[in-house]
């Protein structure tokens, strides 16, 4: 564990923020000398002009983008392998329609554990040269989220559904497996946003009973208000990712983001996210207060633009 103050966590009485210790290391970027200690990185060489410049941006804002980052072949391989696993049956994707006209299937958790060819998406050198910049830490896949339409889901921070001690090593990315239409649902965010104080759920008033009895009843009636209370309070403004198919826009575990609405339901967006967090923080989910637990994924095997495999990679352990 990274923790300047460990802890046996067998000890504590439940996987609840307001039971962990205050500890860093705290990010790089999280700093308050972030825009210094880039400055001095970039001084020494340890980073190039376009890396000193996205951590300056991801300080200021809480996320990047990253136009084409993923190739199309990568991608069109991918997603195909995904289809043809929900025709199988391996995958099984809830309706989630939203309206008679709605002709998209719902979303599908951690998807990469049935359909391996995934790991050319979190294998991939791009994305995670980026995530070691940002986090300065090794990155592991924590969850994988596929969609093929817009989730409208409500705005959010991910540090309570995904936590990590110490705070702050959590990092997602949203990859565009197809050019996004302004009208089919496209992510929306808050940049600046990740600065505030992170809301667990004691701040909003939802208990460990809560959740047992009422699941995702509470956090709807309580986080979210309070969400959009902060929003207003804080004068955020929203953003909406129009990507191109290939971008990729990494953000902060505290960046306030949610799935805008669709106005035209049959338009699709299909999208996988991946959460990833730091190596050696402990992660749990201070909504359920329940400890995140790891499972050997296994090997996955690599294609090479030709569709031969040019070596095994390894998605290790993740958590979900």
């Amino acid at each position: 564990m990274i923790a300047d103050r460990p802890l046996k966590v067998s000890r504590l009485p439940s996987f609840r923020a307001e039971h962990f210790p205050d500890s860093g290391p705290y990010p790089w970027l999280d700093q308050p000398d972030a825009l210094e200690r880039v400055d001095r990185k970039f001084r020494a060489g340890a980073l190039t002009p376009e890396e000193a410049g996205q951590c300056r941006y991801w300080t200021e804002n809480g996320y990047i983008v990253l136009e084409g980052l993923i190739e199309g072949q990568v991608l069109d391989d991918v997603w195909d392998a995904y289809e043809n696993a929900v025709r199988a049956g391996k995958i099984q994707l809830p309706p989630e329609a939203v309206g008679d006209s709605d002709p998209h299937p719902g979303r599908s958790l951690n998807p990469h554990k049935k359909a391996a060819r995934f790991c050319r998406i979190l294998k991939h050198p791009g994305l995670l040269h980026w995530l070691r910049v940002l986090m300065e830490r090794e990155p592991k896949t924590l969850q994988t989220i596929a969609s093929h339409k817009g989730s409208q889901q409500g705005i959010h921070s991910d540090s309570i559904h995904m936590t990590t001690y110490p705070l702050g090593y959590l990092a997602a990315a949203w990859i565009a497996f197809e050019d996004i239409h302004p009208d089919c649902g496209p992510l929306v965010y808050y940049p600046g946003s990740h600065r505030l104080p992170l809301a667990f759920s004691k701040d909003v008033g939802i208990s460990e009973a809560d959740f047992q009895r009422e699941g995702y009843g509470p956090y709807h009636a309580k986080y979210e208000p309070r969400i959009r209370e902060v929003i207003a309070e804080h004068k955020l403004r929203p953003q909406y990712f129009h990507a191109r198919k290939g971008d990729v826009l990494i953000w902060h575990a505290n960046l306030l983001h949610g799935g805008s609405m669709r106005r035209d339901l049959q338009l699709s967006r299909k999208a996988v996210v991946c959460h990833f967090f730091g190596k050696g923080a402990f992660v749990y989910h201070d909504l359920s207060a329940a400890r995140s637990r790891q499972q050997y994924m296994g090997t996955c095997l690599l294609r090479d633009d030709s569709g031969g495999f040019r070596g095994v990679g390894r998605v290790g352990r993740t958590r979900e």
